[in-house]
């Protein structure tokens, strides 16, 4: 085989049998066992699915991934925004909205730090940074953007992308612990941990995650209106922002701005979702199990994001780009923690926020669900998809700027 693996990239039958097998099986782990409630199902998820890439089991890249990309993730987002309510949802994500913004400070501080601590060691580190800056406010929608923007070279590409999912994977880690350790309990307030503790105790036995996604009733009729509303609003929004973005023009600032908004999938998506649960909340708001699916799917995503951190290829080609998304990561973190204490904001929401910065809105909703923390799920959806819009000006910026330094 070519690819050196067990399984070839074009088994795509076996290829998904892994990918939805493996998901279901973190799920499994996290409603039975303690420690893999603690850890949470999406970890264990990245995780194996890193194992496996890296025991060359499974490939690091194959068309079945793509189609994770194109079709899973976006599938999971309305299934996830039917009980949203932009009228109450507001209040919520305005605050959200403000500490991910400052959160977006610190990675754009991390960028310019690293540059110039690691410049004369790699070449073309501008490049890196753009991408990273981009991807590290946005997603990986933003990191593809810039790197076609500043015409980085592929290995560059392939050697940022491991890095990133790598150290992704490591800082998943320390956001999931942090609501563990006394001394952030301390520093900070925490209603959505204490509310979360309070149920669990009437659900002894129970891990959170089993306490949460208890058995509800459900039909045919219900699965069969999310699974089809969820592919019509999918497919509406694509022509939509595919028309708006072929319409308006570009070439300033403000042009710019509005075609990378109103051209953007996701955010026509996000927005067509909300404004139908919100007039329409007696067809979709009563639509039983559609949460369950798009968590489901994005389970899934976990699982394809942790197969292309390859260990031998950090080692051998990105062991500086490595330490470079390190430093982006951890002033990421610094300036969210530092700023979100002087500004009284919840230790929930500012490491959901750092969470969407460096993962997405997906990553960081999972997290909110995984953690039990349901009242941040679609405010921390609604802004970290936002990021996938401003993503782009922050990294196009953060390269030019750069450049010339």
């Amino acid at each position: 085989m070519s690819s050196g693996t067990l399984i070839s990239p074009d088994n795509t039958w076996v290829l998904w049998a892994i990918l939805t097998g493996w998901a279901a099986i973190s799920i499994w782990l996290e409603q039975n066992y303690n420690w893999a409630s603690k850890i949470t199902g999406a970890i264990i998820a990245l995780i194996g699915a890193m194992v496996l890439a890296n025991l060359k089991v499974i490939p690091t890249s194959a068309p079945a991934y793509d189609q994770v990309w194109s079709y899973v993730v976006p599938l999971a987002i309305p299934l996830l925004l039917y009980k949203a309510n932009v009228r109450k949802i507001w209040r919520e994500s305005g605050r959200i909205l403000i500490i991910y913004l400052i959160s977006s400070v610190g990675t754009m501080l991390g960028a310019f730090i690293g540059f110039f601590l690691l410049k004369n060691f790699v070449s073309s580190l501008y490049k890196v940074a753009a991408m990273m800056a981009g991807s590290y406010i946005g997603g990986g929608v933003n990191f593809v953007a810039t790197a076609d923007a500043f015409n980085a070279p592929g290995e560059l590409v392939s050697a940022a992308v491991v890095a990133d999912n790598l150290l992704m994977a490591l800082y998943f880690f320390v956001l999931i612990a942090i609501p563990s350790i006394g001394l952030f309990r301390k520093l900070y307030k925490h209603p959505h941990i204490d509310e979360v503790e309070r149920k669990g105790k009437n659900d002894k036995g129970k891990t959170l995650a089993a306490s949460y996604w208890g058995r509800k009733e459900i039909s045919l009729k219900d699965i069969a209106f999310a699974a089809g509303s969820a592919f019509t609003i999918v497919a509406v929004s694509g022509e939509i922002a595919s028309f708006l973005g072929s319409i308006i023009p570009t070439g300033n600032f403000i042009t710019d701005l509005l075609n990378g908004m109103l051209g953007n999938k996701y955010l026509i998506m996000t927005t067509l979702t909300m404004l139908l649960a919100t007039y329409f909340p007696q067809f979709f708001g009563n639509i039983r199990g559609a949460q369950e699916l798009g968590t489901f799917l994005i389970y899934i995503f976990f699982v394809v994001i942790g197969v292309p951190a390859s260990i031998p290829l950090i080692i051998s080609k990105s062991p500086l780009l490595l330490v470079f998304c390190t430093i982006m990561v951890l002033c990421n973190m610094l300036v969210t923690l530092t700023f979100g204490k002087l500004f009284n904001f919840d230790l929930e929401e500012m490491l959901l926020a750092s969470n969407a910065n460096i993962g997405g809105p997906t990553t960081a909703a999972a997290m909110a669900i995984a953690k039990g923390w349901t009242k941040l799920v679609i405010p921390i959806l609604l802004v970290g998809t936002l990021g996938y819009v401003i993503g782009n000006y922050f990294g196009i910026f953060m390269g030019n700027i750069l450049q010339v330094l």
